[in-house]
């Protein structure tokens, strides 16, 4: 049987934690075991409950969420973490990642950006935990397969929902007549719907093939535009 994934959820705000858990709880194989809203919380639910995945947010009242990656390595701690916050500075996110984050994911959430990055922890948390825990030694094949974390859009090895030839037509069509698109703009001109459009898009966004900016109107809600990345 499979071990199902302890998640321990460390946000400040308790409505954007409630949305973390249930975006969670829509996943399987995973298990919100808590959700701490300050460092104190943060620390003795950690030692506690000893979770295998922390969601942890940049931004709190009593301490800094960088400071808190430092504390769970100082401690030994053998949790992995992916940061969601609202922090997007360069220097935010190359130290979140040298310190060893598993994902970064920019508020607000959107759940296929959220379930791809679940997804692809959920395969590399059960090669570690399964495949090699009775290994002493691993091969230079085994350590790719590990320190690859991501799927590769240049082949077949997709996610399910995700087809290599709309994907393929989607970067033709950024490319070739408008590098920019929101979702609904996108799917009316390949013919989809605004809503496989944005999960195609969030895809590419976390393959880092595209960048997302939120864009404010002057009516309603603010929308994603995508946009190409220049090199």
């Amino acid at each position: 049987m499979e071990q199902v994934i302890k998640v321990l959820i460390v946000e400040d705000d308790l409505q954007i934690a409630t949305i973390h858990k249930r975006f969670v709880e829509r996943m399987e194989g995973f298990q919100v075991i808590g959700i701490a809203t300050d460092r104190l919380d943060a620390e003795e639910q950690l030692h506690i409950l000893q979770p295998d995945l922390l969601l942890l947010d940049v931004f709190f009242p009593d301490m800094n969420g960088l400071d808190f990656l430092q504390y769970i390595k100082e401690q030994d701690l053998h949790c992995d973490v992916i940061m969601i916050t609202a922090a997007q500075e360069l220097q935010t996110v190359s130290t979140a990642l040298r310190k060893g984050v598993f994902d970064f994911i920019i508020k607000p959430v959107i759940y296929e950006r959220f379930k791809q990055t679940l997804t692809n922890y959920y395969a590399f948390h059960q090669k570690v935990n399964a495949k090699y825990t009775n290994r002493l030694h691993l091969t230079q094949e085994d350590i790719d397969k590990l320190v690859t974390k991501t799927y590769r859009t240049e082949n077949s090895l997709l996610p399910k929902g995700i087809d290599k030839l709309t994907l393929d037509k989607i970067i033709f069509t950024m490319t070739n007549y408008k590098n920019t698109f929101t979702a609904e703009q996108l799917g009316k001109e390949v013919g989809m719907s605004r809503t496989t459009a944005r999960r195609y898009l969030e895809f590419l966004v976390s393959h880092g093939k595209i960048e997302a900016e939120l864009s404010y109107g002057t009516v309603g809600r603010p929308e994603r535009v995508y946009s190409l990345l220049t090199s």
